[in-house]
């Protein structure tokens, strides 16, 4: 049996990453920091490693409600203008350290209100961090390009108007559009004049549906709000079945989902923390991979896993005996998929990742 490969290995490949929250992303120490800056008392301790421990205990309960209960910690601390430009300036460092060559930063500008910043402001400070982690990422001698997802919450009354400032600062750094929060009683439909516009506008978005919600939040991501992706989609495993001769079955929405080729945003390590699947092992991607889905492999959110791409593509090459081969078709089907003008997806295929993956594989053979 091969061996797998490590997360120091796979560090060096050019990876890129889909679905990342920025305020899921926080180093420990900046949450400590930017609590005492803002006087903000309500973190459970003040030492960095107990805080980045904490994070991921409290996100292991299999619960996708606890889970998100953490991030009332992250985005207290991010309600000014100076650090929202800290955390976005680190995510695009850090990521750019783990050889991420390509990342979207998604995160709600509704909930960095609190500080008196406007909605124009939060994106502008964004991407303002976005572009100095690049800066000075590229001065490290690592180059990573970033954009912005623009989040709206599926439990509030905002996606139209968090829509209309996504379009608006479309060509100054943000590249498309998402929903999040919990999805139980929470149906994309209620957003439908938010993705009607969307369209209208040319405009690209993704969808968090079927992660603690099943089929029917994937059928209605799809068929009436018309996403360009999937954030999550695990629970399209939910209709196919394996026969008793072994062969696998797919019922109609994932024969839909497989032939349009719809982009599958997989995030493990998180899908295990949230009860979406019982374990790296069992988890859905590996039968989804072997039938030829568009699944591409992300982090979720960083801090509450404690992870990072290297780390989430490592688990799975020991879990299920993943190559360079591999590693490099899921890194391929996500740049295939990024939120890019296609000539400059294409760019990036041939400039980058392929070489760099070709030199990987030269040097292991």
């Amino acid at each position: 049996m091969k061996q797998p490969l490590t997360s120091e290995q796979i560090r060096r490949a050019p990876k890129v990453l889909l679905h990342d929250h920025l305020d899921g992303g926080l180093r420990p120490a900046t949450v400590v920091e930017l609590a005492r800056e803002a006087g903000y008392e309500g973190l459970p301790t003040y030492d960095a490693e107990e805080l980045g421990r904490w994070f991921r205990d409290a996100s292991d309960s299999g619960s996708l409600e606890r889970y998100l209960e953490t991030f009332a910690h992250t985005t207290a601390v991010m309600q000014t203008r100076d650090a929202l430009v800290r955390v976005a300036a680190e995510a695009a460092e850090d990521l750019a350290a783990d050889g991420v060559v390509y990342a979207e930063q998604r995160y709600a500008p509704e909930q960095h209100l609190e500080g008196g910043l406007t909605l124009e402001e939060v994106v502008e400070a964004v991407q303002e961090g976005l572009e100095l982690g690049e800066k000075r990422a590229a001065d490290a001698g690592r180059r990573i390009r970033t954009g912005q997802l623009v989040t709206a919450m599926r439990h509030a009354a905002r996606s139209s108007e968090i829509a209309e400032l996504a379009v608006r600062y479309r060509d100054a750094g943000v590249v498309g559009f998402d929903i999040a929060g919990a999805e139980a009683g929470n149906p994309p439909t209620r957003h439908l004049d938010a993705f009607e516009y969307l369209r209208r506008e040319n405009f690209h978005f993704t969808i968090h549906a079927g992660e603690a919600f099943g089929l029917p939040s994937i059928w209605e991501a799809l068929q009436w709000c018309g996403c360009d992706r999937l954030g999550h989609g695990v629970r399209i495993i939910d209709d196919i079945e394996v026969g008793e001769d072994g062969v696998p079955r797919l019922g109609r929405l994932a024969q839909y989902v497989r032939d349009k080729r719809v982009p599958l945003e997989m995030c493990p390590s998180s899908n295990v923390q949230t009860g979406a699947a019982p374990s790296i092992a069992e988890h859905p991607i590996g039968q989804l991979r072997d039938l030829r889905f568009r699944v591409t492999v992300n982090t979720d959110n960083r801090l509450q896993s404690g992870t990072t791409l290297s780390q989430e593509f490592a688990k799975l090459s020991e879990a299920f005996g993943y190559d360079w081969d591999d590693l490099q078709w899921f890194t391929v089907n996500a740049m295939k998929s990024a939120f890019l003008p296609f000539d400059e997806r294409l760019a990036l295929i041939n400039g980058v990742i392929k070489p760099g993956f070709a030199q990987l594989k030269w040097t292991a053979g």
